[in-house]
Formats: C-alpha cells, sequence, structure tokens
C-alpha cells in the first residue's frame, strides 16, 4: 500500500475523520478545530437541506422512482446474496428460537452440523 494511501481514523465530539497518517503532524490544533467546525457546518446544512425537502411531493415521488430503479436494477444480487447465505440464516433462526425457549442443550445436540456452521461465522451458542 502506497504511503499516500494510509489513513488513520481519528475521532473528534463523535465525529469520525479519515486522516493521512503522514500528514497528521502537520496539523495544528487551530487547524484541527477548524476542520471539525467547518464539518459540523456542512453535516448542519445537509440536514437542513433535507429538512426543507423531505416534505416536497415531487421529492417524495422521485425518491421512491429512485427506489424502485434501484431495487428492480439490484434485485438478482439479494438473491444471490441468500442463496449464498441461506443455511447460515436457517441455522441463527433456529439458534434464535431455541434460546427463546431455553433449550440451548437441545439445539447442540439436536444440530451439531449447524452449530458448526455458526461457530465458523463467529457466533457461538
Amino acid at each position: 500500500m502506497k504511503k499516500e494511501n494510509r489513513k488513520k481514523c481519528v475521532y473528534f465530539s463523535k465525529i469520525i475523520f479519515y486522516v493521512n497518517i503522514y500528514k497528521m503532524d502537520e496539523f495544528t490544533n487551530d487547524e484541527i478545530k477548524t476542520i471539525v467546525e467547518n464539518y459540523k457546518k456542512q453535516k448542519q446544512k445537509e440536514k437542513d437541506k433535507y429538512e426543507n425537502v423531505k416534505d416536497n411531493e415531487e421529492y417524495i415521488m422521485k425518491n421512491r422512482e429512485r427506489a424502485r430503479l434501484h431495487y428492480s436494477n439490484n434485485k438478482h444480487i439479494k438473491k444471490e446474496k441468500y442463496e449464498n447465505n441461506k443455511e447460515f440464516l436457517k441455522a441463527k433462526s433456529l439458534l434464535q428460537y431455541y434460546k427463546y425457549n431455553d433449550r440451548i442443550n437441545n439445539f447442540k445436540d439436536k444440530h451439531p452440523d449447524k452449530v458448526d456452521l455458526l461457530f465458523q461465522q463467529g457466533i457461538t451458542c
């Protein structure tokens, strides 16, 4: 990875910035404060703009049409994702059922293959 592309996450009062690691020493505290203030102003402007537009009928219709197009264009992607994760999702759902009924040990005894599948994905029973 090139040095120019390496970034580090920096936290300022619940705001996350990605700053180039090698240029961090170049910023003074005043410059950092200015960057944070400008970011807050930008976010506030975007929020105000949305608040003004969100009840507009034309905006609502345009947004719905955009969402419909996105759904129709990407329907196959969701289907593929579901097909790839079908067994995992079924095992996770079954685990939730057994947890809800306080029968985790029954789940482990009856479905050891699903326990292994869940463990591979990072979920422990």
